[in-house]
């Protein structure tokens, strides 16, 4: 008897004790740093562990195994190594400090191998655009349509390699939110073809998750695509009517640095370049500075620039506009602005061409040549 309760006694122990995965691994040169493991919620980074690393750099954590997907992340101040779980693996990483963005070692899972190959690819063609963007020997509109192709050329490769591969796979759904700058690679808001990358992997997440939230959350994703598609192919560029006064022009009005109040409407009469701008972005510098060769070109001919930047940080963009020539400002809603869905921005930086009646005469995504069309209606 003493036995059988025994027995039972530790299978119900077994039954209560849940199923878990675990990351472990060695990551040198980061004697006394904090080292976290953080999962990568829909709501954003939540920390299930941390553990201050001695000189030999060994770690281990443990968390319950997911029903579906789910993705995680090892942090060390800014220095990160994204891996995904799908259920009871033992994951192990290697890497140094502060190195291990581009260079460490996984193994246990395959999603993770491929997250990892993605991840080094994002980096290279970050690179590659950020060298585009600073060459000297081509004009704005050059630059952008070396950049589109990279663009494309990397889609390409991931859709086919990665994303129609296996779209079930975590590794698949990592695909869909990698970025360029400050915008989505994959676009399901602003192209139709992107959007149906989302749709598929929506679908097959259902088949093979039918009850998770990433795959829910896909399929959201996907819909309201379609919903925007149908909205901007009704309405062609159209801006919210709430933006338009009763003068038939369109409006802004925000403080500059000096907390002046700046209305667009104030520069009717002039060729404007409303400008939508992010100076905390990697690029913003080249691009600042084609907008100084343009300002420079056709400010005496009656161009203005009216700059709305979207920046968090406000020290950084009085910094940075202190010397402009130009009209700035600044919403402090940043990205949370009206704005943002007044305009139907969709991606930060953008711009539009405004003429002389205060008008909208073109945005950037119709203008293949700017100094052509700003010439057209100086």
């Amino acid at each position: 008897m003493k036995g059988a309760a025994l027995a039972a006694a530790i299978f119900a122990l077994g039954a209560c004790q849940k199923a878990a995965f675990r990351v472990e691994g060695t990551i040198t040169e980061a004697a006394d740093s904090v080292l976290y493991l953080e999962n990568m919620s829909l709501d954003g980074p939540v920390t299930v562990d941390s553990v201050t690393l001695s000189k030999e750099g060994n770690f281990s954590f443990e968390g319950d195994a997911p029903e579906a997907p789910e993705f995680y992340r090892l942090r060390i101040a800014g220095e990160i190594i994204n891996l995904s779980i799908d259920s009871t693996e033992t994951v192990r990483v290697k890497a140094s400090y502060p190195t291990m963005l581009t260079d460490y070692s996984v193994e246990g899972s395959e999603n993770c191998e491929k997250i990892k190959e993605l991840a080094l690819k994002q980096i290279d063609l970050q690179q590659r655009a950020i060298a585009v963007a600073r060459a000297e020997n081509l004009n704005r509109q050059q630059s952008s349509d070396s950049i589109m192709k990279l663009v494309e050329a990397y889609k390409a490769d991931v859709k086919l390699n990665y994303i129609f591969k296996e779209p079930m796979k975590a590794y698949a759904y990592f695909a869909l939110f990698q970025t360029l700058g400050n915008g989505l690679i994959f676009d399901p808001r602003g192209n139709k073809e992107d959007n149906q990358v989302y749709a598929a992997v929506a679908t097959s997440w259902d088949t093979y998750y039918p009850h998770a939230l990433r795959g829910q959350n896909l399929h959201n994703i996907a819909i309201e695509g379609m919903k925007n598609q149908r909205i901007m192919e009704a309405h062609e560029q159209m801006i919210d009517p709430g933006i338009i006064n009763t003068s038939n022009i369109i409006d802004v009005e925000l403080e500059d640095s000096r907390g002046i109040k700046r209305k667009l409407s104030d520069l009717k009469g002039k060729v404007i370049i409303l400008d939508f701008h992010y100076f905390g972005a990697p690029e913003s510098t080249q691009r600042i500075m084609q907008l100084r060769d343009i300002y420079n070109k056709y400010n005496g001919r009656g161009l203005e620039i009216y700059q709305v930047s979207v920046d968090d940080d406000e020290h950084l963009w009085k910094q940075q506009t202190a010397a402009l020539p130009w009209v700035c400002v600044r919403d402090p809603q940043g990205l949370e602005s009206p704005l943002m869905l007044r305009f139907n921005l969709q991606n930060i930086p953008t711009f539009f061409l405004v003429d002389r009646n205060c008008e909208l005469y073109k945005r950037d995504q119709q203008i293949k040549d700017l100094d052509a069309e700003i010439q057209s209606i100086l």
